[in-house]
């Protein structure tokens, strides 16, 4: 059997590579949008991939279904309960399907549901809770195999966390009756497989899909069973209750790439964003609402920044953080160190975010030459903070902000800053604080951007401010 794991560090999300190494054939499960590395791997495997296997509409990527089936020709594949805007086979609970056997007939529908069991097998598990197609697939390396080699769990079961089951409450399903429907999929699927069948995750630390994720990017159906939290012996109601409370602040890009993920969207265009001048990008702002996107390093946007801009580092999870305050379809023109344009890109790109009309191709000495049109950050080091008149902004999300916040500071966590800050008053000062300087950066340059007149952040967060205030 070939297995292979992709893991994105800048998304927190994973893919895998499947293939039986006999017959050639090959499936790829929640691939990204880029998708040379699957294509350069399965062609030195002698693989040929003809299943695309999507364990639920992802929200915080944009998969590359679409892509890998042109490239491919494979047949996509979701839960029986996926309904899409293209073609797709959709999966049984229960359905196996064999590498191992012949194609069925040249129909295009993929590797075959009732060949002779032979080879590496895959068998669905319909696990309704973080949406309702989810589906987990069991991987054996041969269908009398006594035990699993490993189960793909999706966004069902993380390394010590669960699905979030909050994210569809705009189409009518509550969190509750979710969590209600993922503790069943996890005690009733996932937790009857031995403990030592592998875990692989579609996501690890990082990711909102959920809020206590490891950094171990697999694990054991033993050791989930006996460490993670949600999977501790409890009465459903119970997990109810713990499930729903303190998870992340949902980024805004989430709903606007769940749909493009379910109705389709445009290819990947690889093409290297345009170069644009100063006068082009200011233009471009002021005709046809674009932002400026500043990808470089913290330290040279605090220092000299395009006033009105927009700040993320490509060091940071740029995409996630820019789908938090940049509004999906807004056109952006990147101001990012010469040579990151095209990563810059490519990484929106992963979110959905493809209007991007180019860039600025050397900031640093666009800078300099136009001292009128440069403003800096205002920060503060933690003895320096005022401790009256001003609105404290904690910027966390809520379990960090449970877990202990500074005296008389409001949680409005990043990713809902975009409309929370209407709860502020523009006209009086502005202190914002994160864990350790990062976000409140991307938060100071938001509601700059916003019109927000003394607006300033705290030099290493929280974790600083706390040690110094005692």
């Amino acid at each position: 059997m070939h297995f292979a794991q992709y893991y994105l560090d800048c998304l927190s999300q994973a893919s895998y590579l499947i293939g039986d190494e006999t017959t050639g054939r090959a499936v790829l499960v929640d691939p990204r949008r880029d998708i040379d590395d699957y294509l350069r791997d399965a062609e030195a495997a002698g693989l040929r991939i003809e299943l695309i296997i999507e364990t639920h509409f992802h929200a915080d990527f944009l998969s590359g279904h679409l892509e890998l089936a042109r490239a491919t020709g494979a047949t996509i594949a979701f839960g029986e309960a996926a309904e899409t805007g293209y073609p797709i086979r959709r999966l049984r609970d229960g359905e196996r399907i064999h590498l191992g056997g012949e194609p069925d007939g040249g129909t295009g529908a993929g590797p075959s549901q009732e060949p002779e069991p032979s080879g590496v097998t895959l068998t669905v598990l319909a696990t309704p809770g973080h949406t309702p197609e989810s589906i987990c697939l069991v991987v054996h390396e041969h269908p009398e195999a006594a035990e699993p080699y490993g189960v793909l769990t999706g966004d069902t079961l993380f390394v010590g966390d669960v699905g979030r089951p909050d994210l569809l409450a705009t189409a009518g399903l509550t969190p509750q009756d979710m969590a209600g429907r993922l503790y069943r999929s996890l005690h009733g699927k996932l937790l009857t497989l031995p403990d030592a069948t592998r875990v692989f995750p579609a996501h690890g630390a990082g990711s909102a899909c959920g809020r206590n994720l490891s950094t171990e990017t697999t694990s054991t159906i033993g050791d989930q069973r006996r460490h993670n939290y949600a999977l501790q012996p409890m009465p459903e109601a119970e997990f109810i209750r713990l499930v729903t409370a303190g998870q992340p602040a949902t980024p805004g890009y989430f709903a606007h790439d769940a749909a493009l993920n379910r109705d389709g969207h445009p290819l990947l265009d690889t093409a290297p964003p345009a170069a644009l001048t100063l006068d082009e990008a200011l233009a471009a702002c002021r005709d046809a609402g674009a932002v400026l996107l500043d990808s470089r390093p913290l330290t040279a946007y605090t220092a000299a920044h395009f006033t009105g801009s927009l700040h993320i580092s490509l060091d940071t999870r740029f995409a996630e953080y820019a789908g938090s305050v940049v509004a999906p379809g807004t056109p952006i023109v990147l101001v990012s160190d010469p040579g990151t344009e095209a990563e810059a890109r490519l990484r929106l790109a992963r979110i959905g975010y493809d209007h991007v009309l180019g860039h600025v191709p050397d900031p640093a000495a666009e800078l300099a030459r136009h001292p009128e049109l440069v403003s800096r950050s205002r920060r503060l080091s933690p003895g320096d903070m005022p401790s009256e008149g001003v609105q404290l902004i904690d910027v966390r999300n809520p379990a960090e902000y449970e877990t202990g916040a500074l005296p008389d500071a409001r949680n409005l966590p990043l990713a809902s800053l975009p409309t929370s800050c209407a709860t502020l008053d523009p006209e009086r000062p502005v202190v914002l604080y994160c864990r350790s300087g990062g976000r409140s950066v991307i938060a100071a340059a938001l509601l700059e951007a916003r019109g927000f007149r003394d607006v300033r952040d705290v030099i290493g967060g929280y974790e600083a401010a706390a040690t110094t205030c005692g």
